[in-house]
Order: structure tokens, then sequence, then C-alpha cells
């Protein structure tokens, strides 16, 4: 429960009112500064606008409300993807490093909790040579007593009482930390999941776009030979060939970039697997390798905010902010400490064990007075975090929808552009086929037959391209959507 407090200040402070001061703050239970109250999700029930964001073409269906499961990546039903994955997921340094933090929030807050919560007792053990001059304290003597030695064992008590809920708003704070730690666990699995699915659709694309490419070139070249032969009969014009040996080099140039995409490529989604790119050896993938899925599910918009881990680590931060405010707003009041210590003082040590002869018990109240304005300015300070954290979370949950609405929108236009490539590979097969004819009948020249035969391959490697496009946008679409962690098995 929280409430206004009065502007602390200890002007007269009565010893017999101590007593039931601290009795009574210590009943009432409060705790300074505000109550975080987890917000309430968007009202919305769409992610794009009506009629706006379904895939085209038929091969893919979104299914609104449907569940999103842990395993995500098992939708394009590839046992080599699924391998991919499994090797990631045990060996990623990434995620180990997530791990080690949320390891470290939580023996931090298990340190806390029991130095805020619990008394700290100490034992004493101590000895110490003294001479006592019995004059110094007005006792009159004929001849001072000879140095003696003292041995003490002690123990001390020490209880810092939580009137004003300090110490829990505190352990509150720290308790938000775990909390945001354990998001970034679930957040680097899941971005983890998704870099390594688009790195090996990537890597598929660009290998099949590479093979096709040199399949262009090797054509390209048969046809500029033909035209120097046809160009020695008086077939062409020398500006013919040149034209062709333009376009012979402009697609020779075109291979050491993609040649070195794929090497970058492979090179990332080793590192992703936890190994030296010089130590993995794994053929690239296909798309074949891959199922497009057919029914993507899309969950529900209103749930996004409970699923998505950076949603949740910003509302982590907001609720430790919001500690942190109590925090500084409790540090503005007394503080109350219980002393206690009881022992044995003796000249000899083996008297220590005779019994308790000497103790002490105390309550102690700090009260701030003047610290130049430090407390005020650290409240003013924390509130101010606060409210920039809540504005964090909303931009955060803001940015979710939009890469949904990105990712949803992706889908549709990747629908389209594979439906006019698949369409226009389609008629590129069907005219090769045709010149296959033609040929074989002495209808057309074999440089007419090569020019069908370079048109087929840029179409093929135009509808890969789209048709990879499509595998990396659902990725992308799962992965904004949250990724299913919350659909895992507990760990043991």
């Amino acid at each position: 429960m929280s409430r206004s407090l009065p502007t602390p200040f200890l002007s007269d402070f009565a010893p017999r009112r101590l007593a039931p001061l601290v009795l009574g703050a210590l009943l009432a239970g409060c705790a300074a500064g505000p109550d975080f109250q987890a917000p309430a999700a968007p009202e919305t029930d769409a992610y794009l606008a009506p009629g706006a964001g379904a895939p085209s073409g038929g091969a893919q269906r979104l299914a609104a409300g449907a569940d999103i499961p842990a395993q995500w990546w098992r939708l394009f039903r590839s046992d080599k993807l699924d391998d991919l994955l499994r090797q990631a997921l045990q060996a990623s340094p990434t995620l180990e490093q997530a791990r080690a933090r949320l390891r470290q929030a939580g023996e931090t807050l298990n340190a806390e909790t029991g130095g805020r919560l619990l008394p700290s007792v100490d034992g004493n053990l101590s000895v110490a040579r003294q001479k006592v001059d019995p004059s110094a304290f007005g006792v009159p003597v004929a001849e001072p007593p000879a140095p003696f030695t003292l041995y003490n064992a002690s123990i001390d008590v020490s209880y810092t009482l939580d009137v004003f809920g300090a110490n829990r708003r505190a352990l509150e704070g720290l308790a938000a930390q775990v909390d945001y730690q354990r998001h970034e666990l679930q957040a680097a699995r899941m971005a983890l999941a998704a870099n390594v699915v688009t790195a090996a659709i990537r890597q598929a694309d660009l290998s099949e776009r590479l093979d096709a490419t040199r399949e262009l070139l090797a054509a390209q070249v048969r046809q500029r030979d033909i035209m120097r032969q046809r160009l020695d009969a008086g077939g062409v014009s020398r500006a013919d060939l040149s034209n062709q040996e333009l376009l012979v080099a402009q697609t020779r140039a075109t291979l050491p970039p993609l040649d070195y995409q794929l090497a970058q490529v492979t090179h990332q989604l080793a590192v992703y697997l936890g190994q030296p790119p010089a130590a993995w050896r794994q053929p690239p993938m296909r798309l074949a390798d891959l199922t497009l899925p057919a029914d993507v599910p899309t969950g529900v918009p209103s749930a996004l905010t409970r699923q998505r881990p950076d949603v949740l680590a910003a509302e982590a931060l907001w609720h430790q902010a919001s500690a942190d405010v109590g925090v500084a707003t409790a540090n503005l009041y007394p503080q109350f400490t219980l002393t206690a210590s009881f022992g044995s003082q003796r000249t000899r040590a083996g008297d220590l064990s005779d019994g308790v002869n000497v103790w002490n018990l105390g309550l102690g109240l700090v009260q701030p007075l003047f610290h130049g304005g430090e407390l005020r300015a650290r409240q003013r300070a924390a509130q101010a975090a606060y409210d920039a954290a809540a504005a964090a979370y909303r931009q955060t949950v803001l940015d979710g929808f939009r890469q949904v609405a990105d990712a949803l929108r992706a889908l549709q236009t990747d629908g389209d552009a594979f439906q006019a490539h698949d369409d226009a590979s389609r008629r590129a097969d069907e005219a090769e086929r045709i010149a296959q004819g033609r040929y074989r009948a002495g209808g057309i020249s074999h440089l007419s037959l090569l020019d069908s035969q370079r048109q087929q391959l840029q179409a093929r490697i135009a509808r890969t391209a789209a048709d990879a496009a499509r595998y990396a946008d659902t990725a992308a679409l799962l992965q904004a959507l949250g990724g299913g962690w919350w659909n895992e098995a507990p760990a043991p």
C-alpha cells in the first residue's frame, strides 16, 4: 500500500515517543513511492487496416488467433534447418552470456534479500593489552594497577527496520532486474533462432543464384564465341559483338560479389552455431530443403505485449524505475536501527566460558535534516527516470506492432512478386522448350537457342530471389510475433 507521507522533519523527538512510532510504522506496513501495475493490453483486434496484409497467390494463409509453436522453425519442415537450430541453441556464446547475466541478477537479488530482510550477526574474538589509571576517572589510588590482558568474546547483532519500505522497494527493483534479464534471455534466443533461419535461407538463395549466374555466364560466352565466328563470316556487325562482350563482362562482374556474400553469410552462420568459420564444414542449404508454411499463425493482436520479450523487458525496466522512486522517497524519512551485543570479557582466556558478563541493547535513529537538496533532487531524478521508462515502454510497444505490420505487408508483396516472377519463369521455360524443338527441326540458329536459354536462366535467378524473400519474411513475421517462447516446456 502506498500513501503520501508528511514532509520529514525531526525537531524534538522525545525518547518516550520512539517506541510507539516505530511499532505503528511497522504495523502499517506501508512503502513509499508508487505501486507498479502492469500496463493493460492495447485495445486492438488487428495488426493492419482491414483488407491489407493477406499474402497473395494462395500459397500462404494467415491463421488469425492460432498460437505460435515454441520451435516455430519446424513449420518449414526441414531436418537440416532443425539440426542447425539445435546446434546454435546449444553452443551459442550469446545465449551463454544471457544465461550468465540472468544468474548474476538472481544471485544479486539473493544477496540483497539476505542483507536487507534479515539481521546481521557477527562474532568477535579479541585480545588486548591494557593499562588503566583509576585517577583518570576521579578515583584516587595509592598505586595504579599493573597492566593486564583483556580477552573478549562477543556476538553483535544489527538490524535496520524497514519502516518506510526502502528495503522492500530496493528488492522489488532487483526482482524487476531479474525479470528483465529473463526476458533478455528469451529475446536473445528468439533473435538467434531468427538469425539462423534467415542466414540459412540467404545462404540457399545466394548459392542457387551463384550457380544460375555461372550457367548464365557460360551461355553468354557461347553466344559471344558464335558471334565472333559470324563476324568473320560477315553475319553480324562489330557493334553486335561488342554489345555481347559487354554483356559477358557485366555478368562476370556479378560473380565475385555473390561469392563474397555467400562466404560472408556462411561465416556468420558458423558463428551463430558457436564455431569459427574455418572449423565449420557443411554444404549450403537449398531452398528445396525447405517447405513454405501454408498456414502462418498470427496469434491475437491484444496479446502481443505479453508475448514479445522486448516489450516485457521494457516493462521490467519500467517496474524497476518505479521501485527506485520508492527508494528515493523512503530515503527522505527516518531510519531506525536495532543493535545488540552480548559476550564475555575476562582477564584470563580460560575464564571466557564462565558466562555472559557484558551486554548492550540499543535503538538508533537517523533523520536527514540538511543534505543541500541532494535527497529531494534524487527523488525528482528517480521520478524523471520513471517517466522515461514509461515512454520507452510505449515506444517499444509501438515498434513491436510496426514490425508485425511491416512483416505482414512484406508477405503480401512477396506473394505478388513471386507470382509475377514464377509466371515469367514458366513462360521462359516454355519458350526454351519451343526453341529446343525449333532448333532440332532446323528452324532457328544455335545463337537463337542460346538466347532463349539465357532468358530462362535470368528468369530463374529472379524467381529464386523472390522465393527466398517469402521464406525470410515468414521467419521475420514469426519472430515479430514473439517466437512462441511461452509454449516451451518448463526447464528441469
